[in-house]
């Protein structure tokens, strides 16, 4: 019996998937999964209220020149992932590009876990973001209220800290403010 090779997805693979979620290609798959509850999309809109004026305009006492995206669609080589918030070092960032997809390794991505990504998140795309140099990575997990924070060392992943519930935490690379975690967190 003969075998057939699987085809791997490509770009265009995309535009066949329902409007009410969201497409990734990672290692070749297509992935494809429901859009973000409403406590997913509270942190993540909550959190990214919280960095863009400190990191994007100064405020603050912020450092600025950040440009930090919802959603964005990044393409690492042949994978397209699409992480709850990414980050760019302003003089890094491509401000014109022909094609949708931003082709620039971003400095931190951050992804809020759910029950229907959790794993692809951890197994799939954290390696991913690895291979392609991404400086930082969040996991954040709204349902057990955890904050994880990892740098990239070579070659691996180091966790800087776990932090959970209502914790007051200064996480790279956004160490130079003060994020109450407690308000990521829909009650």
């Amino acid at each position: 019996m003969a075998e057939h090779a699987r085809r791997r997805a490509v770009y265009e693979d995309l535009f066949s998937i329902p409007e009410n979620m969201t497409g990734e290609i990672i290692n070749g798959d297509l992935h494809v999964t429901p859009r973000p509850s409403r406590k997913h999309a509270l942190t993540s809109s909550v959190l990214g209220g919280r960095l863009t004026p400190p990191y994007y305009f100064g405020e603050g006492g912020g450092p600025g020149g950040w440009i930090i995206l919802d959603e964005p669609e990044i393409a690492l080589g042949e994978n397209i992932l699409v992480p709850d918030l990414a980050g760019w070092k302003k003089e890094r960032f491509p401000v014109e590009e022909p094609h949708n997809w931003i082709s620039v390794t971003p400095d931190w991505v951050c992804e809020i876990l759910s029950p229907a990504t959790a794993q692809v998140d951890r197994t799939e795309k954290m390696p991913v973001y690895a291979r392609h140099l991404v400086s930082h990575a969040w996991l954040i997990d709204p349902i057990l209220k955890t904050l994880e924070v990892f740098r990239l060392e070579p070659e691996r992943w180091i966790v800087l800290g776990v932090f959970a519930k209502s914790a007051k935490v200064r996480a790279e690379p956004f160490s130079e403010i003060e994020i109450d975690l407690g308000l990521l967190w829909l009650e």
